[in-house]
């Protein structure tokens, strides 16, 4: 008779990258209480601008967070198999299309305005 071995744990590798990249997106575009998000002071420091009419409007942070929101995807989506890698493919595949509605919605308004 054939021994059949389970495996009950997943192991720390490269598709655990895709949890670590998830948490650095949502570090870096929300804002937690009071304290403004890790994305504006990382884009105040360069030199760029993280919002469109100086303190309101559309907030850049949310678009560069795709950054790493997108490589969390493909690297969950190729590694699943590893801790924290299923975990990181979907919360990140959810905001990286909720951030795609909204740069559509604004794409459109902007659009609709011009004509």
């Amino acid at each position: 008779m054939t021994t059949i071995e389970v495996k009950k744990t997943k192991d720390i590798g490269l598709g655990s990258l895709s949890f670590v990249l998830c948490l650095l997106g949502i570090l870096f575009t929300f804002e937690f209480g009071d304290k403004s998000c890790m994305g504006d002071h990382i884009l105040h420091a360069i030199g760029l601008s993280t919002w469109s009419n100086g303190d309101s409007g559309i907030h850049y942070t949310v678009f560069y967070s795709a950054i790493f929101f997108i490589p969390s995807f493909i690297i969950g989506h190729i590694y699943p198999d590893n801790r924290g890698a299923k975990a990181g493919k979907i919360i990140s595949g959810i905001l990286s299309v909720l951030t795609l509605s909204v740069l559509i919605t604004l794409i459109i308004s902007y659009l609709s305005a011009w004509v």
